[in-house]
C-alpha cells in the first residue's frame, strides 16, 4: 500500500499522512526497543501496532508521545518536521495517549479530571469548561457524568473520560495502549463504537493490541513489530477478504516464523524427578477489578524441574504468582505443597513450608529502598534465631550474613549498611534473589527474574535458578521473553485469559507454537 492511499471497508481516500515517524531508534541499557522503525498515520484511519510482549510497540508510541526521546530519526507532524521533547509538547500538536493504567485522580470528578493541568486564565470558568465537555460528549457519543467522582465509575466509564479528555485539549491523534485489556465484553463493544465514531469524524487512532480478532475487526492498516524492528504492514480490508485462517498465518508468520530456537534448549536434569512438589487444582480467582483472572487452573510442579509460563502480559501471570504465594486468596480451588493441603495458610506460614516468591515489582514489591541490604536480607527472618534473640535483632548476625551474601552473590555494594534504593536494578535483583534463597525453598515462584536487566546480570540469575533445580527445588519461571522460556524450562504452560491452554514438554516447544497459543489461538 502506497502512502497515499488507505482502504475503509469499500472506500478509498487519498490523503498525506498526519503523522510520519522515519528511522526511529531508541535504545535502552542492553536493549534496543525501536530499531529504525518507519511508522505513518492517515488522518481518520485506525492504524494497529501488533508485537509480542518487548516487540517495541509501546516504546515507538511513548516516543511519539514525548514520553521517551529517539537516539536517531525524524518526526513529521501535518507534514512539519519537529522535535517532541515532552508530553506538553505532543498535545499542543494534537497528539494524545491513553495508557492501560489511567491517569485519573480518583478523588476528583470527571470534569475536574478534564480540565486538570489545562485550563488557561487566572479565573476558572467551570460553566464554560462544562459546556466544552457537554459539546464533545455529544459530538462524539461519550456520555460521562461530570459531576461523578472518578472512584465511583467503571474502568469502561473511566477509560471514556481520558478520551474525551484527550479530545477536550484538541487532540486528532490519540494512542490507545492495550485498551481492551481491562474492559469486560460489553465494555470492549462500546468501546469500538467509540472509535468507529471517532474515525468517522476524522480523527486518527494508533491501536496497540495482541489480540489479532480486534486488530481484524477494526484496523485499516496493520504493522507488526518484531524484536524491535518493524517487519510487516497489512491493508485491514485485504486481510478481511483473505478470511481469518489465511490472515491469522500471515501475521503469525510475521511474529514468530522462522525464530531461531535459542542456544542451550536442550536441558539435561540431574534429578529428573516425578515427584510433585506443587498441586494445583482448579483455582480461580479475581483480579484487583472483581473480575476473574484465572478460571479453572490446575497444575502440577515436579521436583527439580523450571516450569515456564507463557503469556502475553495481563492474562493472570501475577494472580497465579501471588495465588501461589499467599497474596491473593482464591475463589474456589485448592494448593497443595508435597501433598499437604495451604489453601487457606497466610504469607509467612507457606515462606516457612518453602514457598519463595521473586516478584516482578523488585521495588515496589520486593524491597524497601529507604533500609539497607542487611534489614532487607532479614525481612521474612528477623522474628527467628539467629537473627535475633528475646525480640531483639543481633546486628552483628545479621551484618556478617549479609557480608557474605554480598559476596556469594555478586552484589556490587560497599557493605552489608548501604541502601537499597543507591543500587543499581540488576544489584537490587541480587539482593531480593539472595532473600528468597537464602532458607533453600522448596518451591521458587520468579516473576520476570531478568526484565530490564543487562546480559552478564541475566545469565547470572538464570544460573542461580538453575542451580536450585539441579539441588531439588521446583521454580515457576514466569516470564514474557520466550527465549528465556526455550532455553530455561522443562516444560511451559502457556496462559490465556486467565487458563492453563496448553503445557508443552521443552523438546516439542517452538516459537511458533508457543506464539500461537499465547495469542489463544488452538491448532
Amino acid at each position: 500500500m502506497s502512502d497515499s492511499s488507505v482502504d475503509k471497508g469499500n472506500r478509498t481516500m487519498t490523503t498525506q499522512p498526519v503523522v510520519r515517524m522515519v528511522g526511529i531508534t531508541k535504545i535502552f541499557p542492553g536493549v534496543v526497543a525501536n530499531d529504525s522503525i518507519d511508522f505513518d498515520l492517515r488522518p481518520g484511519e485506525i492504524h494497529t501496532l501488533l508485537g509480542e510482549n518487548g516487540a517495541g510497540k509501546s516504546t515507538l508510541m511513548s516516543v511519539l508521545s514525548g514520553m521517551f526521546h529517539p537516539d536517531s530519526g525524524t518526526i513529521e507532524v501535518n507534514g512539519e518536521t519537529t522535535r517532541i521533547q515532552s508530553p506538553f509538547d505532543s498535545l499542543k500538536l494534537g497528539i494524545a495517549m491513553v495508557y492501560q493504567h489511567f491517569a485519573l485522580v480518583p478523588p476528583l470528578t470527571v470534569l475536574e479530571n478534564i480540565i486538570l493541568g489545562f485550563e488557561d486564565g487566572k479565573i476558572l470558568d467551570l460553566k464554560k469548561a462544562e459546556e466544552k465537555v457537554e459539546r464533545i460528549s455529544k459530538e462524539y457519543g461519550l456520555s460521562v457524568d461530570l459531576r461523578a467522582r472518578i472512584w465511583d465509575l467503571s474502568v469502561g466509564e473511566q477509560q471514556r473520560v481520558e478520551i474525551v479528555k484527550a479530545l477536550y485539549r484538541g487532540s486528532n491523534v490519540l494512542i490507545l495502549d492495550e485498551p481492551t485489556s481491562v474492559l469486560t465484553p460489553l465494555e470492549t463493544e462500546e468501546f469500538f463504537k467509540t472509535i468507529f465514531s471517532l474515525r468517522e469524524l476524522g480523527k486518527s487512532v494508533v491501536f496497540i493490541t495482541h489480540k489479532l480478532g480486534e486488530a481484524f475487526r477494526i484496523s485499516d492498516r496493520i504493522s507488526i513489530l518484531r524484536l524491535g524492528k518493524k517487519v510487516a504492514e497489512f491493508s485491514g480490508e485485504d486481510l478481511r477478504r483473505a478470511g481469518e485462517k489465511e490472515a491469522t498465518n500471515k501475521i503469525l508468520d510475521k511474529m514468530f516464523g522462522g525464530m531461531p530456537v535459542p542456544e542451550g534448549t536442550t536441558i539435561t536434569k540431574s534429578v529428573g524427578d516425578e515427584t510433585v512438589i506443587l498441586d494445583l487444582e482448579d483455582i480461580v480467582c479475581l483480579n484487583n477489578r472483581g473480575i476473574e483472572a484465572l478460571k479453572g487452573v490446575s497444575l502440577k510442579i515436579r521436583k527439580g524441574e523450571i516450569f515456564g509460563i507463557a503469556g502475553v502480559d495481563g492474562n493472570g501471570q501475577k494472580e497465579l504468582a501471588e495465588v501461589i504465594a499467599g497474596q491473593r486468596r482464591i475463589v474456589s480451588g485448592r494448593i497443595s505443597l508435597e501433598g499437604d493441603d495451604v489453601t487457606h495458610l497466610d504469607v509467612a506460614p507457606r515462606f516457612d513450608r518453602g514457598i519463595s516468591y521473586i516478584t516482578d515489582e523488585r521495588m515496589r514489591e520486593g524491597c524497601v529502598g529507604a533500609m539497607s541490604l542487611a534489614e532487607n536480607s532479614i525481612l521474612r527472618l528477623f522474628r527467628k534465631p539467629p537473627f535475633s534473640r528475646w525480640t531483639v535483632i543481633d546486628n552483628g548476625v545479621v551484618n556478617k550474613q549479609m557480608g557474605e551474601l554480598i559476596e556469594a552473590y555478586e552484589i556490587k555494594a560497599p557493605g552489608p549498611g548501604t541502601l537499597v534504593n543507591t543500587l543499581s536494578g540488576g544489584n537490587i535483583q541480587k539482593v531480593l534473589l539472595a532473600r528468597e534463597l537464602l532458607t533453600k525453598p522448596k518451591i521458587i515462584v520468579c516473576n520476570k527474574p531478568t526484565h530490564g536487566l543487562d546480559a552478564r546480570t541475566t545469565y547470572y540469575i538464570r544460573e542461580r535458578l538453575r542451580e536450585e533445580s539441579s539441588r531439588g527445588a521446583a521454580v515457576l519461571l514466569i516470564s514474557p521473553d520466550m527465549d528465556e522460556l526455550l532455553s530455561q524450562s522443562d516444560r511451559i504452560g502457556v496462559i490465556y485469559g486467565g487458563e492453563i491452554l496448553a503445557v508443552v514438554d521443552q523438546v516439542d516447544a517452538t516459537p511458533e507454537g508457543i506464539g500461537r497459543l499465547m495469542l489463544g489461538i488452538r491448532d
